[in-house]
């Protein structure tokens, strides 16, 4: 697999901000946040459900793969999506940055990937609470 997923009930602005929150206390900040039906909607007239992505660093990570590997940020940051489903459910799909970073033949990555997949499995667990 290539996300880790959990379904939630509630309201989708009030689960980004759980998100965010949790992701904080894992040390990941919010760089980007990009609404996906809104785009949808302005370039192409298609009308989705809420879909937004958001892209989390970990600063001390990123330096870490970066030194490592300095064409590694074709794979940061670590996208998180939330998505409003038919039946009103919110999926969270957080990036696997052990299958991201895993075709990278680096100790020092692999170590890096290890660790952040341990942070945002916290998050996940978090979110499942």
């Amino acid at each position: 697999m290539y996300s880790m997923n959990v379904t939630i009930n509630g309201d989708f602005s009030e689960v980004i901000e759980k998100i965010k929150e949790e992701l904080k206390n894992e040390g990941f900040g919010v760089l980007t946040e990009i609404n996906v039906k809104q785009t949808l909607k302005n370039k192409l007239g298609v009308e989705k459900n809420p879909y937004i992505i958001l892209g989390a660093c970990n600063p001390a990570l990123a330096n870490r793969a970066l030194t490592a590997e300095p064409d590694i940020g074709v794979l940061l940051p670590c996208n998180v999506v939330v998505r409003q489903e038919d039946n009103n459910d919110i999926t969270v799909a957080i990036m696997d940055p052990q299958a991201a970073m895993g075709i990278i033949d680096n100790p020092e990555v692999t170590a890096v990937a290890n660790e952040a997949s341990e942070k945002l499995r916290r998050v996940k667990a978090k979110l499942e609470s």
